[in-house]
């Protein structure tokens, strides 16, 4: 009897060491497939943040996986410095041409008032905001009139053939008084006067088919931007003006 009970004992007893290997080989395997999941991601951040966990996990430290994002991740950031460097020399050269042609569009107007004997009466700057046309509003105006008289529309047509320019952008005519309060029932205020002016100038302006309505705003300042003194007839005379500002292509009417 006590033979066949050793026997039975002996049966009864089953060695299960091979489950630790095989335990560790089904975590290695799920370990590899998540690897090789996150690998397909684009996500670089989540991938380093999964990197870092499971070698935690199983190294306790820094391994090939930290190494590898590592990696990734200064490619990316030299990618995107590169991308960057372009976009900016792209962006230089794109306003260099386009002051370029602000300068030759200067140039067109400056040898127009040079040929039109008109110097004291226009002159053009190029500015931060772009290309600016300044004309003294007597050239057009009668004192205390918006009216463009008669026989200076001409002259009007002429200097809307100079804003005919290619590719079109954005232009803004503004108007401007000196501080004298104005005198007649036809206006309540130099604001009002302004304004009229600008848009009566622009009308003129846009009879020219080659100019598109869509390019074109108008504003009045009245008194409140002046560009000399209020003091003397001289300074006085200097505010009294309509104003053609050129915008550069990448910026837009405001």
């Amino acid at each position: 009897m006590a033979r066949k009970r050793k026997k039975h004992d002996h049966e009864d007893h089953v060695d299960e060491s091979w489950l630790i290997p095989y335990a560790d080989l089904l975590t290695l395997l799920l370990a590899l497939f998540i690897v090789l999941f996150a690998s397909s991601s684009i996500d670089a951040a989540k991938y380093e943040q999964m990197a870092k966990s499971f070698n935690v996990v199983f190294t306790g430290g820094t391994g090939v996986m930290d190494q590898s994002s590592m990696k990734s991740t200064e490619e990316t950031e030299q990618s995107d410095q590169t991308k960057k460097s372009a976009e900016e020399e792209e962006e230089a050269q794109a306003k260099a041409r386009d002051q370029a042609v602000l300068t030759k569009v200067k140039q067109q107007v400056d040898s127009f008032i040079s040929n039109k004997k008109l110097g004291s009466k226009l002159e053009t700057k190029l500015t931060d905001e772009g290309l600016l046309i300044t004309i003294e509003d007597s050239i057009f105006f009668d004192s205390g009139r918006a009216v463009i008289r008669p026989q200076d529309v001409p002259l009007a047509k002429e200097i809307s053939k100079l804003l005919v320019i290619n590719p079109a952008r954005d232009i803004v005519i503004s108007g401007h008084t000196d501080n004298v309060p104005i005198r007649n029932s036809e206006f309540e205020s130099n604001w009002y006067l302004s304004a009229i002016r600008a848009v009566n100038f622009l009308n003129i302006l846009l009879e020219n088919s080659n100019l598109d309505q869509e390019n074109f705003s108008t504003k009045g300042f009245g008194e409140f931007k002046p560009i000399a003194s209020n003091d003397t007839a001289e300074g006085r005379s200097k505010n009294r003006r309509v104003e053609v500002l050129i915008l550069p292509i990448e910026k837009k009417a405001k």
